[in-house]
């Protein structure tokens, strides 16, 4: 799918802040995707389409957890992991793109897993750094991800889980998982 064709898809669905926000990660992936030796063309999609379901009405993606037979323990979670895996599913209903490898990179943009591909670990980071977020860890995981995608990956996941710890809230399982897979895995660091 040619990048003109995806780009107005996916504005119809998003807002315009979100859009730009969606050029950044598309940038930032097709160039993580170069540096650590992935297809830019797969990350530029996949980018393109992460956030595809962002704005679907609650119910609608809801519905579609339950229909889709996906993880019942999404819904007792905060509902903003539950655009990816709805936006993997619409993302190849809706648009037709059957590439597994970029709906799977859509999937886990949120939660992450255990033993992620280089495509979903880029789309992660790519999502997390993109120069137009600005929040307290971010530059420091930008200079991991310039020598370092697992290092940039594991120090996301863990200022992602130290904000919900400090915000009370629940981590998903599946994040906590993925931490511990690539902790366990060797990057051990401080």
């Amino acid at each position: 799918m040619e990048r003109e064709v995806a780009l107005k898809l996916v504005a119809e669905q998003i807002t315009e802040h979100r859009y730009v926000h969606t050029l950044g990660v598309m940038e930032t992936a097709i160039q993580l995707a170069k540096r650590f030796g992935d297809d830019p063309k797969k990350a530029e999609l996949a980018a393109i389409f992460h956030d595809y379901a962002k704005f679907r009405p609650k119910e609608e993606m809801k519905k579609i957890i339950k229909e889709q037979k996906m993880p019942e323990q999404l819904l007792v979670h905060n509902s903003e992991l539950w655009h990816a895996p709805v936006g993997a599913f619409l993302v190849e209903k809706e648009v037709g793109i059957t590439d597994r490898d970029v709906l799977s990179a859509i999937k886990y943009h949120t939660s992450g897993r255990p033993n992620m591909t280089l495509l979903e670990k880029i789309i992660y980071v790519a999502d997390y750094i993109e120069p137009g977020r600005h929040f307290p860890g971010v530059d420091e995981v930008r200079v991991l991800a310039e020598n370092d995608l697992d290092r940039a990956l594991i120090k996301s996941i863990q200022n992602t889980i130290m904000f919900l710890l400090k915000k009370n809230q629940a981590v998903y399982p599946e994040t906590i998982q993925t931490y511990n897979f690539f902790i366990l895995k060797g990057g051990r660091f401080t």
